[in-house]
C-alpha cells in the first residue's frame, strides 16, 4: 500500500516552485473558464437551434430552416446528429464541434457549407427514421445511405433538394435574415465593474 504522505510529496512541485506552479495553474484554469464562457460551450450540449448560429457562417442554414416546414417538428440535431444511442450522439457532436472550433478559430471556414460524408450518412438515417412510414418498403430499399455508398440508390435530398434549407449558395442568399443575437463575450457584471 502506498503511503498517502509520500504520494502527496511526489505530485507536489519542490518548495521553490510551488508559488509559480500555483499561479500558472490559476492562469490555465482562468483561461479555460474564459474560453468555455466566450465560446458558449455549454450551449452545444443542448438541442437549441440558436446554438447553430453561434458561428456567423451558419446564418443562411438557420434562416432557411426557420422558414421551412421542418421548423415546427425538428431541430438541427434531429437531422444532423445520430439518434441510435446517447454515446454515439455526443461523440459525433464532440468530433464535429472540435472540427468546427478548429475551422472557425483558424478562420478557414468556407463561404459555402458542404456536408461531410459522415454527416450525409447521419442525415440520411434520420430522414429514414422520421419518414419511414411515408416511404414504402420498395422505395426504402432504393433510398438508403448504404446503397448510395455503393453507387446504387439515392439520398433523400437528391430528389427533395429544397428540404429543409432551400437554395443556399452563400451568406448572400439570406442577407436580411433575422437570427438570434450572439451571446456577449464580456459578462455584464464585468462591464459594469470596468465602467
Amino acid at each position: 500500500m502506498v503511503d498517502k504522505q509520500s504520494f502527496i510529496r511526489k505530485i507536489l512541485p519542490p518548495p521553490g516552485w510551488r508559488l509559480i506552479a500555483t499561479v500558472l495553474s490559476g492562469v490555465i484554469v482562468g483561461l479555460a473558464i474564459g474560453i468555455f464562457y466566450i465560446s458558449n460551450a455549454a450551449s452545444y450540449l443542448s438541442d437549441d437551434p440558436a446554438t447553430c448560429v453561434n458561428c456567423h457562417v451558419m446564418v443562411p442554414q438557420y434562416a432557411t430552416w426557420q422558414h421551412s416546414s421542418h421548423r415546427q417538428w425538428t431541430t438541427c440535431n434531429d437531422c444532423h446528429v445520430p439518434h441510435d444511442n446517447p454515446f454515439r450522439k455526443y461523440l459525433f457532436k464532440a468530433q464535429d464541434g472540435m472540427r468546427h472550433a478548429y475551422v472557425f478559430t483558424t478562420r478557414t471556414e468556407p463561404q459555402v457549407i458542404r456536408i461531410k460524408e459522415a454527416g450525409k450518412a447521419v442525415v440520411q438515417d434520420n430522414c429514414m427514421r422520421c419518414h419511414y412510414q411515408q416511404v414504402n418498403p420498395v422505395s426504402a430499399a432504393n433510398v438508403t445511405g448504404h446503397n448510395y455508398k455503393s453507387g446504387e440508390g439515392k439520398l433523400c435530398w437528391d430528389c427533395h433538394r429544397e428540404v429543409p434549407h432551400g437554395r443556399i449558395s452563400s451568406q448572400a442568399s439570406t442577407p436580411y435574415a433575422r437570427v438570434p443575437s450572439m451571446k456577449r463575450a464580456v459578462p455584464e457584471w464585468l462591464e459594469e465593474m470596468l465602467k
